[in-house]
């Protein structure tokens, strides 16, 4: 009797081992089944920018550019001290894969000239936010900050037809008002006449602060004339671009050695827009 209590006892303990083995099977496939659906419903990470490092600052403008915005370079007379001018020095970074920059000064027999070139890389902290998403929206607050005017209405001469075919002298055109499309060319547009508002005396209307359409993703351009009274005015270009996640800013200054001199906006516009499509074609490449 003692000897078939005993196989009953242990027939039981196999039984509830086995029953054991069985439950835990069953959870575990509930535990793959619960992660399977989890994985179906994540959220794809956005996508990160084009850009992954940034160029050598100092070494991104020519020096052929570099003579035409900086001419008392080639007025240097030490072979040494002008090849450190072209050099230029970079700004202080912690970090060269998002941000670096560039500057040159350099005193000539008639003006002070300034350039500053900076790039910045764009990187989002946010999976749902890509990098270009973020960059634009960066830009977006640099574009505020700078203040552009509303574009001008100007006045366009209509021209109409005289009975002997000819066209009307541009006194008797019917004015029409119009707006002075952005990033427009400099100077006066043939076929127009000055703007009927109130604008800057230093700088016509054509050149005054504008959104850029024909350069990289978004760019502007700033121009600002100092007021100081006594000293020479300085005048600061500035012309900002992004192209996917990586933000240029060109800051060029022009201050003339003669009181009453005022620099010449439209020159320093062209060679600051001319750097910058330079820039924005070697990122490109």
């Amino acid at each position: 009797m003692q000897r078939k209590a005993y196989v009953t006892g242990v027939a039981a303990l196999l039984a509830a081992l086995l029953a054991g083995c069985t439950s835990g099977s069953d959870g575990g496939d509930t535990t793959d089944s619960a992660n399977s659906d989890n994985a179906g419903t994540a959220t794809a990470a956005a996508e990160p920018g084009r850009y992954r490092n940034l160029p050598e600052p100092c070494g991104a403008v020519g020096e052929d550019t570099l003579d035409s915005l900086l001419p008392g370079l080639q007025q240097i007379a030490d072979e040494e001290q002008r090849e450190q001018a072209y050099q230029g020095k970079p700004t202080l970074t912690y970090d060269n894969d998002r941000k670096v920059g560039c500057r040159w000064k350099v005193e000539s027999s008639s003006a002070t000239d300034h350039l500053f070139v900076d790039f910045e890389r764009v990187v989002s902290y946010d999976n749902t936010v890509s990098d270009d998403d973020q960059a634009q929206e960066l830009f977006a607050g640099k574009q505020e900050a700078a203040d552009l005017p509303e574009p001008t209405p100007t006045e366009t001469i209509t021209e109409t037809a005289t009975d002997d075919g000819t066209e009307s002298p541009s006194g008797t055109a019917t004015p029409s008002a119009t707006t002075t499309p952005q990033g427009a060319p400099s100077g006066t547009p043939s076929g127009t006449s000055s703007p009927t508002g109130p604008t800057s005396s230093a700088t016509p209307t054509a050149l005054q602060p504008r959104v850029l359409d024909d350069l990289a993703d978004e760019a502007f351009l700033d121009d600002e004339l100092s007021s100081s009274g006594s000293t020479a005015k300085q005048r600061t270009v500035t012309v900002a671009f992004r192209t996917s996640n990586v933000i240029v800013t060109i800051e060029y200054e022009e201050q003339p050695a003669t009181v009453g001199v005022v620099p010449d906006s439209k020159e320093m516009q062209d060679r600051a827009r001319k750097l910058a499509a330079q820039l924005a074609d070697s990122l490109a490449e």
